[in-house]
């Protein structure tokens, strides 16, 4: 019972991290931000709790086949990934840090 617990806390507070700093004024988790990177919009815009959400859950999908999802963004116009192509996101460079 314990383990569910932890494991369902572990979900929640690694769901809570991505959304909330990747929609926040930072735009960015701190790996991102060491990183001098954001996640914006296709417009370059600020994203959405809601857009954050869709981008966080999309990675399994990425993740599910032998991380097909992560290595396309070495082959990707945009450097997109699965996630980021079905959440209508970016990750760039932060001029600004």
């Amino acid at each position: 019972m314990l383990d569910i617990f932890l494991s369902i806390l572990g979900i929640v507070i690694s769901w809570l991290y991505f959304t909330i700093l990747e929609s926040s004024e930072l735009q960015a988790t701190i790996g991102k931000r060491i990183m001098k990177t954001k996640v914006v919009d296709m417009n370059g815009n600020r994203i959405s709790f809601g857009k954050a959400n869709i981008r966080y859950w999309s990675k399994l999908i990425s993740a599910v086949v032998l991380l097909i999802g992560y290595i396309m963004i070495a082959f990707t116009p945009k450097k997109q990934g699965l996630h980021d192509m079905i959440a209508g996101t970016l990750v760039i460079k932060d001029t600004q840090i």
